[in-house]
């Protein structure tokens, strides 16, 4: 079985979220940090030095022999977009979705090229669905 990749680290989330070399990217981190901590109520973990993640959970796959630890919610600012992570998908999310703005999503990814095309509200009401979802199955 193959060891998952992704891990959390000890490095700054503040200090990764810094680095962003694109001003406008570093600002629309900084909001989305404020936005998901506020969301979560959970402390910030830099994970895998490119994704910040709020709470964990540990689960085994279903499908395969992985097993690991992860995030219940999480983003990570790309280059392209931001990407965040609603670990349920989306299934329940339809009239959310619609109100949100401008995105793209699939499987449990959330794509906004900027946090000004969508709805905050809207935004974070996704990420307080997701999050109390995963918290609630994985009883953490």
């Amino acid at each position: 079985m193959a060891e998952i990749k992704t891990k959390k680290t000890k490095e700054s989330v503040v200090k990764f979220i810094a680095a962003i070399p694109d001003a406008k990217q570093r600002a629309d981190a900084k909001g989305l940090l404020a936005l998901m901590k506020k969301a979560t109520g959970e402390k910030p973990v830099l994970w895998n030095n490119n994704m910040v993640g709020f709470g964990e959970y540990h689960y085994e796959s279903d499908r395969s022999a992985q097993k690991g630890d992860w995030p219940l919610t999480a983003f990570s600012p790309r280059k392209s977009n931001l990407t965040v992570y609603i670990m349920p998908g989306f299934k329940d999310y339809g009239a959310l979705l619609k109100k949100l703005g401008k995105h793209k999503h699939g499987g449990s990814c959330l794509y906004i090229k900027r946090l000004s095309d969508v709805h905050l509200p809207t935004l974070q009401t996704i990420v307080e669905r997701g999050y109390k979802a995963m918290k609630k199955k994985y009883g953490r």
